[in-house]
């Protein structure tokens, strides 16, 4: 009897590792970027951008798919791929842009999980808690687990809370599901007019949902766990597998957000600010029973992007350079350190988050095309991947999505122009 229970132990655990890089990219792209991304669409616009959510995970999927293929077949992860095979300066860039964009993540994703919680305090505590000390908080609890713990571990422990976020944003769908027709015409593409003192355009909201989706540190820390899991080109099947769970799920969960939004602040006709805001404006339309599922989920998906942030550069960085990844080392933990520290920026200084995030992840998308050549140009080389070269479907494909890349850059620079000349 215990070595059948063993023996069931045993085999869940190998399951779930088979998951493991996947749901880490999960926690990593699913973030509080992500969730105000989402609701604000779903506030302003309905489900009428749900398209290009769809657009979004197929080109997420596509790209994760065929860069952890060539990690399979070359060894390489991207970075030394591009450091070796395109020029170092192409790595460079990648390093200081993907750090750039962390800071700037870890400072909006504490500042937005601070401010939630803020808000959740008041409703039973006369006058709530400063959202210093919540940022404090989790600042100390992602670090000690950091200080304590590895790679293997640091997994583990987010696959827990993304299992939380999945399961309250799930709630919430089923709690404000709208009716399948507005799902259905949510897939036909439009764009539909601003929504008049919303703040931002829906080209903006529109990039900005594919910036913090088709993510280029995705695609980049992806061969990094992939080469670390010790795959080859005979696991291409539980990689192509556990890429297509990720990002899977990534949709479900982002769909549920902008249907919250949708079936109660969009039918309102009330507009999102903050991410805080929706707290309070969810209650009277939904309960305090949905408002404090929600909350969780908000939290959960701050700490679980918390983390793969502020190890992202510490990782690039030996990737770059070739180094075993041993977070233990003094430099790194300073890094990370440092880099933690700066959750605190926005409670401190009572910035305004989701302005950042929001140009924060319009900015994301304009480096994309880069990681979307890139990836044409090694995938093609036939002396690095020998018979393995992609098909001329996947070039076609690849190509389009570079065109979409273009576009939604495009876009991004469009809205934020739009949104600086406005103030």
């Amino acid at each position: 009897m215990l070595n059948t229970s063993g023996n069931v132990v045993k085999r869940l655990q190998q399951g779930l590792a088979v998951f493991l890089p996947g749901i880490f990219l999960l926690g990593f792209n699913i973030g509080t970027g992500s969730v105000t991304a989402m609701a604000k669409a779903g506030a302003d616009y309905g489900m009428t951008l749900l398209w290009t959510l769809v657009a979004s995970c197929f080109c997420t999927f596509f790209m994760i798919n065929l860069y952890g293929r060539y990690t399979l077949v070359t060894g390489e992860t991207a970075l030394q791929a591009f450091k070796k095979h395109i020029h170092p300066g192409v790595g460079i860039f990648f390093l200081i842009a993907l750090g750039v964009g962390v800071c700037g993540s870890v400072m909006g994703v504490m500042g937005i999980v601070a401010d939630i919680c803020h808000q959740w305090s008041l409703s039973w505590l006369d006058g709530g808690i400063h959202p210093v000390w919540f940022a404090l908080f989790f600042i100390s609890l992602v670090y000690v687990i950091f200080w304590r713990g590895n790679t293997h571990f640091f997994e583990r422990f987010l696959a827990l809370v993304v299992a939380l976020m999945s399961a309250c944003f799930l709630l919430n769908f089923f709690l404000f599901m709208p009716q399948p027709s507005v799902l259905v015409a949510g897939l036909i593409p439009s764009l539909p007019d601003e929504v008049v003192g919303s703040g931002e355009s829906p080209l903006l909201v529109a990039a900005s949902m594919v910036g913090t989706t088709v993510f280029s540190g995705l695609f980049i820390i992806r061969t990094t766990l992939v080469k670390e899991a010790g795959w080859t080109i005979g696991q291409y099947k539980e990689q192509r597998n556990d890429a297509l769970f990720s990002v899977g799920l990534m949709f479900v969960i982002s769909a549920s957000i902008m249907a919250a939004a949708a079936g109660t602040l969009h039918i309102a006709g009330l507009q999102m600010t903050s991410a805080a805001q929706m707290l309070g404006l969810l209650e009277p339309l939904a309960g305090q029973f949905a408002v404090s599922v929600f909350a969780a989920g908000l939290i959960a998906a701050g700490v679980s992007s918390q983390f793969p942030n502020v190890l992202m550069l510490p990782w690039l960085i030996c990737d770059y350079c070739g180094r075993k990844r041993d977070m233990t080392l003094p430099r790194y933990r300073i890094i990370v350190f440092i880099i933690s520290l700066l959750g605190l920026v926005v409670p401190v200084f009572n910035a305004k988050p989701i302005v950042v995030m929001i140009l924060s992840q319009a900015f994301n998308a304009v480096i994309l095309p880069l990681t979307v050549g890139c990836l044409i140009y090694l995938s093609n080389k036939r002396s690095l991947v020998k018979s393995y070269r992609i098909s001329g479907v996947q070039n076609v494909v690849l190509v389009a999505i570079l065109l979409f890349s273009l576009f939604t850059a495009y876009i991004g620079l469009s809205g934020v122009w739009q949104t600086i000349t406005s103030l």
